[in-house]
Parts: structure tokens; sequence; C-alpha cells
């Protein structure tokens, strides 16, 4: 079962918060994709449940129920998880990104190194000033238009937002087999994350092109990477440039799969998550 609240800071702002529970167990955070809001991904909770995790995750800002900030950047997340965490009593816990969410999560590592055990990013983004990285090669021509208006600043991007273009991900068929199959939950979190309109995409979007406020190399603690090959939304590229540069990285990386179908391999991930822990917990 998910709780959700309404989770009041210090600063007046509401961020919406899910928590599946568990006194005692690993909490994880989830960090959602662009444009999602933040429940929890339903399809891993029974591995959660096997591995005794628990899920924690809130909406970003201008999602959801969530207060927008308009200009928020990548770094924030960071002090948004770690008010989450305070409010639910959790000192120590992973976190896991998915596409969008990969940034988000590596932002926890960066600037909550003391707090996170081990960080996993499923198809994430690297960042937009990353050196000898051809940053929007291999991404499909919608996304390619789309950050570049971005990329030229918020004027631009809310035109380009307004302007009636179609975003086309180019799914491969194995994305089209896991959201018609196993990973169609993303109907449920899609829908209502566009509900109230385009503003958390247009802040995400300008976060991924803006400096994220740490870097890769201050992600300190244990990193999984996984990508697939096939991918062309965010290019497998991303995942290698970050796969070098963040100091306990390890990289997966999937011939056969694409964005979505990726996922697939997240109950693995978990599996790892739970072994960083124990091996966190013997350290200790």
């Amino acid at each position: 079962m998910v709780t959700e609240t309404a989770l009041r800071l210090g600063d007046g702002r509401t961020l919406h918060v899910y928590d599946t529970g568990g006194a005692g167990r690993l909490a994880v955070f989830w960090h959602h994709g662009t444009p999602n809001i933040g429940a929890p991904p339903a399809p891993l909770f029974a591995a959660a449940d096997r591995l005794g995790l628990r899920w924690v995750s809130y909406d970003r800002p201008g999602y959801g129920g969530s207060t927008p900030v308009p200009g928020r950047g990548i770094a924030s997340a960071a002090m948004d998880v770690a008010a989450v965490a305070d409010a639910l009593g959790i000192a120590r816990f992973a976190v896991m990104g998915h596409s969008g969410g990969g940034p988000h999560a590596l932002a926890c590592g960066a600037l909550l190194p003391d707090r996170v055990i081990a960080v996993v990013s499923g198809a994430g983004l690297a960042p937009y000033d990353a050196e000898g990285l051809d940053w929007f090669a291999g991404m499909v021509p919608s996304g390619v238009a789309s950050l570049r208006a971005a990329a030229a600043g918020r004027a631009a991007k809310v035109a380009y937002e307004t302007s009636g273009a179609e975003y086309d991900p180019q799914f491969t068929p194995a994305d089209l087999a896991a959201l018609h199959g196993d990973w169609s939950w993303f109907d449920s979190v899609v829908g209502p994350a566009t509900k109230a309109g385009q503003g958390g995409l247009i802040d995400d979007d300008l976060a991924y092109v803006s400096p994220w406020g740490f870097r890769p190399a201050q992600v300190t603690p244990p990193v999984l990477l996984l990508h697939g090959d096939r991918d062309g939304i965010v290019p497998a590229a991303h995942s290698e440039w970050l796969a070098r540069h963040c100091p306990a990285a390890e990289l997966r990386r999937y011939p056969q799969d694409g964005h979505i179908s990726v996922l697939r391999h997240a109950e693995s991930a978990l599996d790892w998550l739970r072994e960083r822990a124990a091996a966190d917990t013997d350290r200790g």
C-alpha cells in the first residue's frame, strides 16, 4: 500500500510524497522521468518486497501536488530528498532514477554522500556541458528540437511547448512491448503529470540543459548505470560518459533494449542495491 501525504516545507512549499512504509526496511528514493508524477514504480513492488525495500518518492516541483519552483536546478533534488527523509525519520537510504530522474538521483549521491548508500540511474542523462560528449548524437529528432528549445532559454522553451509541436519518442519494439505489458504502469504516471499543463516538463528540460550544481566526480557512493543500446531518447553514450566520470560507477549495457525496456533489468539493480546496503552495514 502506498501512503500519500502533503509535506509542508520550511519555505512554505508543499511536496506531494509517496511512501510504501516498513520500519526497518532499506528506503529507496525513486526519481521519476519527464513528464511523470512521482508515484513509485509498481512493477518493482514485488521485487522490493522480496528484498525488504521501502519505496519513498515525491512529485518534483511543478508536477502533481508539489508546488512549482520555476528555475529549479538538478541539485535542488538533494535538498528536497533530505527534507522528505527527515520528515519520515530516515537517516540513510538509496536512490534510483529513470531517464530524467537519473541526474536527480546523482545529485543526491553528490550532495548527500553521508546519507546515500548507493545510486542507480537507468537511461539517465549526462550533463549538458559534458566535455567530450556529443550530447545530441543519436537522439530522436523531436527530442533534439525540444531540448534545443530549452537551451535557448525559458521563453523559447515555452514557445516550443505551446506551438503544437508533437514529441515522437520513436520507441523500439522492445519498448512498446514493455509499455503494453509489464511496464504499462507508465500510463498511470504520464497522464496526471501533464493534466495541469506543461510547467513541470518545461522546468525539467530547462534544468537538464543548465549547470547541474555539482560535478559527477562528486558522486562518491557506488553508482550503477543501466542503458539500452537502442535508446534514442537518451543515447547510451550519456551513461558511457557518466561511467568514466563518477568515481565508483559500474555500467551495464543491454544491446537489444531501448529507453523503457531497459527497466526490465531494474530488478537486478535492486539486488545490487541490497548488496551495497549489506556491504555498507558491514563497514559500519
